[in-house]
């Protein structure tokens, strides 16, 4: 269980620093830090998506929270405002856990108070409970403890902040224990389904919030939260609050906490995870599978992506497969499927429209590889049959005679891709029309992902009796390995070059080149070539973390990733750490050097501490370049978690 004292718990910044994360399954989710601050414009007790799993919106930021113990009154929250933190209310923690929602325990006044968030799965509902410990209850003499709670509410798209506006509809309909409010006509209404004595009119706004992580990303960090009313409670009785889009009972409370603690349960139970860490990852990968349809998809990371087809397909594997949810992989390769155009998988589902963007070069290749790690792994080769391997045929032919974004075979066998001012590779940072890594021609990692889908072809051709297929994908990979094994090689520095165009060479020491290594079809034929390069990232791109995504002995790498966005966006592959790059590392490593397991587990022994740090239970995208390796970008990264599930899933 993972779990902070007081130590942590009252010291604001470092309270601060740690976020806590529950999702629905349908795209939704809650999330700030232990402090009770809210640091980001994506923190809320309640961000509900209206067309699962995107149409994010912001309903409730939080509560304020006031305890009144024989008419003494104690502020339980916390805000940053300009040039004051208030109230204090992390000064009265005695404690934070994951047991397995996010619960604080205050303790004030010789009373131990308990909170607890949860989720429900499947809609967009979270329930918030407080009650006194019963051991502390009886040490106190008939005192009157009574919990206001106001709801600060901002409704707007989650990647915006609010601002106060006559727009907002600030009228509120309540019956009996139930509290409707709809601010607006284009968005749900909000319930608030209580226990409380009573509900007060108040219909203020409450100005400035501060959010620090904003503001350090460049972004406005400023926000106005509208309140518009007041629940009070008796707290000598549990006090519960059901936030939803829904109408619930305050009552469901009791069934939905033990729906969700029996499913949360199942998952350990079918992954068969044993220690404490792999079950932390597996209740981990769970936030990221959401419904898109009637299949299922992954979200990128949290608070701020969407679903990616690369980003899936890369984490496909150890979010599903590792843990034992193969039905749940099936489900997303089906839908992914339904979405293939002039043969590519889309890049990415926007939050706004209906249109998928298909500006990707290699999400379709792992989308191979998705399918192939999803049959070894369950034998369901009839599936692969039916469903998806005349599509993959297709998707063949239309690399074959070109398709968006000059992706192309060419005349060595080798695939091209690119165009000006278009980002394919997962190297896609882009500000404006700036592309910084645009890698257009022939990528090192694209080509042994070609040559990897060829294979796979290839087996399947044979395996389902189509031997003109089998005969020309074998072919067609035995012509990319031969082209590839001689323009790649850079003496120089014994590794590979990063992208071959036109007899160009890129010669930057990226960590791309590890895939030609590591897939299960290697595309480098050279044992000792294998070695070389293994050496050269651990040398050069190995940090505690995952590798860099350049050398530091490169005069573009950037150490540090902060700044603005541009400064930002142009370090996002100059240097900065990627875990999900940690997992090809481990499997060529494994191959290089077989018998030498203990430096993998090594390797990985710095991501059980990590749970700790920033999201908490975890596995955040990205770490500075340099020592100390401060953790970057989401806070939760679905390909971070899936890759150190899969490689664990070796062991």
């Amino acid at each position: 269980m993972i779990s902070f004292d007081s130590e942590i718990c009252t010291n604001y910044e470092a309270a601060s620093e740690r976020e806590w994360l529950e999702t629905n399954g349908i795209g939704g989710f809650a999330s700030a830090t232990i402090s009770g601050a809210n640091t980001r414009r994506y923190h809320g007790i309640l961000t509900s998506a209206i067309r699962p799993p995107l149409g994010r919106i912001t309903m409730l930021s939080k509560f304020e929270e006031t305890l009144s113990v024989d008419g003494e009154t104690f502020e339980l929250s916390a805000n940053q405002y300009p040039n004051a933190i208030y109230p204090n209310g992390y000064k009265y923690l005695k404690s934070f856990r994951l047991d397995p929602f996010p619960v604080w325990t205050f303790e004030i006044a010789g009373i131990e108070i308990e909170k607890k968030l949860f989720m429900a799965h499947g809609e967009n509902t979270t329930i918030v409970q407080y009650r006194i410990k019963e051991y502390e209850l009886r040490e106190v003499q008939n005192p009157k403890i009574e919990l206001a709670l106001k709801p600060l509410l901002s409704f707007v798209d989650y990647h915006h902040l609010q601002r106060e506006t006559a727009d907002f509809n600030p009228t509120f309909e309540s019956s009996g224990n139930s509290v409707e409010i709809h601010p607006f006509d284009e968005m749900p209404s909000l319930f608030f389904d209580h226990n409380a004595e009573t509900v007060e009119k108040t219909s203020v706004w409450y100005r400035n919030f501060e959010y620090a992580i904003e503001r350090t990303r460049g972004f406005d960090f400023r926000e106005d939260l509208f309140q518009p009313f007041v629940l009070k409670y008796d707290l000598t009785k549990a006090v519960t609050v059901i936030v939803s889009t829904e109408k619930h009972s305050a009552n469901d409370a009791v069934n939905l906490e033990k729906a969700e603690i029996e499913r949360r349960g199942k998952l350990i139970e079918i992954s068969g995870a044993k220690d404490d860490f792999t079950k932390q990852l597996v209740l981990a990968a769970d936030q990221f599978i959401v419904s898109r349809g009637d299949g299922k998809t992954i979200i990128a990371g949290y608070p701020w992506f969407s679903d990616w087809g690369r980003d899936t397909m890369i984490a496909l594997n150890g979010l599903t497969l590792a843990t034992n949810r193969a039905e749940i992989a099936r489900q997303i390769l089906l839908e992914f499927s339904k979405h293939i155009s002039q043969g590519m998988i889309p890049n990415r589902f926007p939050d706004i429209g209906d249109e998928a963007e298909y500006n990707t070069v290699d999400a379709t290749l792992w989308y191979f590889e998705a399918i192939r790690a999803y049959a070894e792994k369950t034998k369901d080769y009839k599936f692969v049959r039916e469903y998806l391997y005349e599509k993959l045929a297709n998707i063949i032919e239309w690399h074959l005679r070109g398709t968006r974004f000059q992706i192309h075979v060419d005349t060595d066998g080798l695939l091209y891709a690119g165009t000006e001012g278009v980002q394919l590779t997962w190297m896609d940072a882009k500000y404006g029309d700036e592309v910084f890594t645009p890698r257009i021609g022939k990528p090192v990692e694209i080509q042994a992902l070609w040559f990897n889908a060829l294979k796979i072809m290839a087996n399947y051709a044979e395996r389902f009796d189509d031997p003109e297929n089998a005969g020309k994908f074998a072919a067609m990979a035995e012509l990319a390995k031969q082209s590839f094994n001689a323009v790649f090689w850079n003496e120089a520095e014994n590794c590979l070059f990063d992208v071959v165009i036109n007899g160009m060479r890129d010669s930057s020491v990226r960590p791309n080149q590890i895939f030609a290594v590591s897939l299960p079809n290697a595309i480098l034929d050279d044992p000792e070539k294998a070695r070389k390069i293994v050496e050269k990232v651990e040398t050069e791109l190995l940090t505690p973390f995952g590798l860099r995504s350049l050398s530091p002995n490169d005069v573009s790498y950037c150490p540090i990733y902060t700044g603005s966005p541009y400064e930002r966006d142009s370090a996002y592959h100059q240097g900065t750490v990627w875990v999900w790059l940690i997992g090809g590392y481990v499997d060529a490593r494994r191959k290089v050097f077989p018998d030498n397991e203990n430096r993998v587990e090594e390797i990985l022994a710095g991501f059980k501490s990590h749970l700790t740090e920033t999201g908490c239970g975890q596995i955040s995208e990205i770490f500075d370049g340099d020592a100390p390796h401060k953790p970057r970008g989401c806070f939760a990264q679905a390909w971070s978690v899936a890759e150190i599930l899969r490689v664990f899933d070796k062991d």
